[in-house]
């Protein structure tokens, strides 16, 4: 089955207002859209990922847009495509299905503004999809549902019991709705490819507008299945829900690591890929031997949770893996270390930022996962890794790394440079990393030394940074 990934970024989010874009907003230190693009572009059963953008964003999409592109194209052998936008979702969506090969089975489309969709609700949509037709994640309304009447006056016309008057519209209940056949639609939405032609073709020729493809696949005729959605899967839609959206950010788990966790098992629930680690390693720190657990069991608790282990708790061991890296000092460049921008007068010289902490833990966890070095996976003689992000190349690192069954359990840093000083960025910096990776800032050590004068580092010429990273086998539940 050929699965395609359209993701619409197409407006602006004006009700969130700013100057820029609200899906370049970054949440927990990454933009929104990047977290969208990296959830289904590591996703294991999507093959493509479209991405309908403004067009400003295509003629220069930022760093780590361009990286998600050539790590699609060289590191997972997936399609990456950016289209332009239109003025509606809608639009944006029916220019993304024209560029589909025609031989695509399921497309999955989701709002660029949903950074949080887990893998096993991404692969929980399209298994929906596939056997019904069309699919859409909902969750099931909580609260007492009210169907307002018409507004009955312009503001400031209501009266309060008291006959003050009251601010706003003047509205009353028309009824109270069955909260039991109440869903709040959610993305991401799926659908057979002959399907969503249907709606669309439907749609451009009735002049029909909807908020969301479903809307157009139910007009058209279609049934729609619901699929459990999750109540982290939020919309950033105003300000207001980036307190709640950072909240999720730091307590997300490893999205790519849960789709992994759900594969395989041996008999006891743990998987093979565990044979020689001891039973606290297996099972986390200070957990004893479990019973292998049922899906429903696992209703509303986190993959963390289910493998006794916290984004903070001590990690457990399993393999180990060193990084080194090195880059000349020059004028003209900045000085970026651990994706935090140093005031220097030089920075260093390559062909990416020449992060040399974020290529050092980069290739310590290549090494650590045998997957070879750095310069294999991103080579400097790819025009795509120009300018690219090195926080967004350790990303790509450990999204493959958790493809081969591996999650990093920890990280430490040593820099060697003269000048300047890094004891005032370190706690930056280890929270930058830690986000990329995707692991809690305890378990990230950085710290600085110089090298006393002797060679081109010593001199100040040069800047160097030494890592060592250890990894472990991603514990898979029975389903």
């Amino acid at each position: 089955m050929h699965v395609t990934a359209i993701i619409a970024a197409g407006g602006r989010g004006q009700r969130f207002g700013g100057a820029q874009p609200k899906v370049l907003v970054a949440v927990g230190g990454r933009p929104i859209l990047e977290r969208s693009v990296m959830a289904l572009l590591t996703h294991p059963a999507i093959d493509a990922l479209i991405v309908a953008l403004p067009q400003a964003l295509i003629d220069s999409p930022p760093a780590y847009l361009r990286s998600a592109g050539a790590f699609a194209l060289g590191g997972s052998g997936k399609a990456l495509r950016m289209v332009a936008g239109g003025g509606r979702r809608q639009d944006s969506v029916a220019n993304a299905f024209r560029v589909t090969e025609a031989h695509t089975d399921i497309i999955v489309i989701h709002d660029a503004a949903r950074p949080f969709a887990s893998a096993e609700l991404i692969a929980n949509t399209i298994a929906a999809a596939a056997e019904s037709g069309a699919a859409l994640a909902a969750v099931q309304a909580r609260d007492t549902v009210k169907r307002a009447s018409p507004d009955q006056g312009p503001a400031g016309a209501g009266r309060d019991v008291t006959g003050s008057s009251v601010s706003g519209f003047s509205r009353t209940v028309a009824e109270t709705l069955d909260r039991a056949t109440i869903f709040l639609a959610q993305t991401p939405q799926a659908f057979r490819r002959d399907v969503l032609r249907q709606a669309l073709e439907i749609a451009e020729r009735d002049g029909l507008d909807a908020s969301d493809e479903a809307a157009l696949v139910e007009r058209a005729g279609f049934p729609v299945r619901l699929v459990d959605g999750e109540t982290s899967n939020i919309k950033i839609t105003t300000p207001a829900d980036l307190p709640i959206a950072e909240a999720i950010a730091r307590s997300a788990t490893d999205r790519s690591a849960k789709a992994f966790a759900l594969q395989g098992v041996d008999k006891r629930g743990v998987s093979s890929d565990n044979e020689g680690f001891s039973s606290w390693e297996r099972e986390g720190v200070g957990g004893s031997e479990r019973e292998s657990v049922s899906s429903s069991e696992n209703e509303g608790v986190s993959f963390s949770e289910r493998e006794g282990f916290s984004r903070a708790a001590p990690a457990r061991t399993g393999r180990a893996g060193t990084g080194y890296d090195l880059h000349r000092l020059v004028a003209g460049r900045r000085l970026v270390l651990g994706g935090v921008t140093i005031p220097f007068d030089r920075g260093g010289l390559g062909h990416s930022d020449a992060d040399v902490i974020c290529h050092a833990v980069t290739d310590a966890i290549f090494g650590a996962a045998c997957l070879g070095d750095i310069g294999r996976h991103f080579p400097d003689s790819d025009p795509r890794w120009k300018d690219a992000s090195s926080l967004d190349l350790l990303a790509r690192a450990v999204a493959l790394a958790a493809e081969h069954g591996f999650e990093v359990g920890n990280v430490d840093v040593t820099v060697v440079l003269e000048a300047p000083k890094i004891r005032d960025h370190v706690d930056a910096m280890r929270t930058a990393v830690a986000q990329a990776i995707g692991i809690d800032a305890a378990r990230v050590s950085i710290k600085g030394k110089t090298n006393e004068g002797v060679d081109a580092v010593g001199r100040g010429e040069a800047i160097a940074a030494h890592a060592i990273a250890l990894i472990r086998a991603i514990p898979r539940i029975q389903k």
